[in-house]
């Protein structure tokens, strides 16, 4: 089995996807409707190098989104995923490039999204942590001990564990968490707590333009975040999405359940090589490569 993953935040780096603008008429046409539809020169951002810029949230994930949404699009026939994954805003690219969503109506939930997302981080402050060298089960019964918010958010692979919430939580998860023995709890600089019941008024937001949204039957099954296993169904898949937001990212379980089910190949679709990175930790005989052109 074949799949195709996307990344999601913390891949963006500064001249990001430039080449897909340059050398393709498919991808620039895709990017100036981009900019249409967000109502502001994201590719400017994208292509240029102010890297403060494309740290926002409300930027980051529409141009991570556009990376490796437009570079499926270009791959066209070579694009032939058996499966798709997306490790958080990655879910929203592998829809569209598996065909559940529309590219425009991709990016408007995506945009809609970030800034929601923004929005919830700037009413409640809070943090992420990751937790490097301890069992999940260790980290799971140490954040349920705490009086504060603070759960798992990202099971990105064995011993590798991000925790979210209040930033006392994190705070007080970090000092217990090293005092149990794991090897790092480093505080990320991310916006907020991201995939922690303190997104409920952004996935509320959410909620509302995913009703609003057409789903359609797509090209392959779908490992979905909250999850961990194949789906078909639109209306299934609706209802996954809409609780993403404040549920954990599954993605460690994603890959086992993948290779359970038949995983020799990964293709990442987007910028970086974290995806590759998390899946040959899990099994290094697994076959890892980028998206070219």
């Amino acid at each position: 089995m074949n799949a195709y993953v996307f990344p999601g935040q913390g891949a963006q780096y500064p001249g990001m996807a430039k080449e897909l603008y340059t050398n393709s008429n498919i991808g620039k046409e895709m990017f100036e409707n981009a900019n249409d539809i967000l109502g502001f020169s994201i590719t400017k951002i994208m292509f240029g190098e102010n890297a403060k810029a494309l740290q926002e949230t409300k930027v980051t994930q529409p141009a991570i989104f556009l990376h490796s949404v437009i570079l499926a699009k270009i791959l066209d026939e070579s694009f032939k995923p058996e499966v798709v994954a997306g490790h958080s805003l990655g879910e929203f690219s592998a829809l569209v490039s598996a065909g559940y969503l529309s590219f425009e109506d991709g990016l408007k939930l995506v945009s809609k999204r970030a800034k929601a997302m923004q929005k919830a981080c700037e009413k409640n402050p809070s943090t992420m942590a990751a937790i490097i060298g301890l069992k999940n089960e260790t980290v799971e019964e140490i954040c349920a001990e705490i009086k504060e918010i603070v759960v798992p958010a990202n099971y990105n692979c064995p011993g590798q564990l991000v925790i979210s919430g209040s930033n006392k939580g994190i705070d007080i998860a970090c000092q217990k968490l090293t005092a149990a023995g794991a090897r790092r709890a480093l505080k990320l600089p991310v916006g907020g707590a991201f995939h922690s019941p303190i997104m409920e008024p952004a996935r509320s937001e959410l909620e509302k333009a995913i009703n609003e949204t057409k789903f359609s039957k797509g090209h392959c099954p779908i490992y979905q975040n909250t999850t961990a296993i194949q789906i078909t169904k639109p209306d299934e898949i609706k209802d996954n999405l809409k609780k993403q937001l404040t549920n954990s990212v599954l993605w460690t379980q994603t890959m086992q359940q993948m290779i359970i089910d038949g995983l020799k190949t990964i293709t990442e679709v987007g910028p970086g090589k974290v995806l590759q990175g998390l899946f040959k930790k899990v099994n290094s005989d697994i076959e890892t490569r980028s998206a070219t052109l």
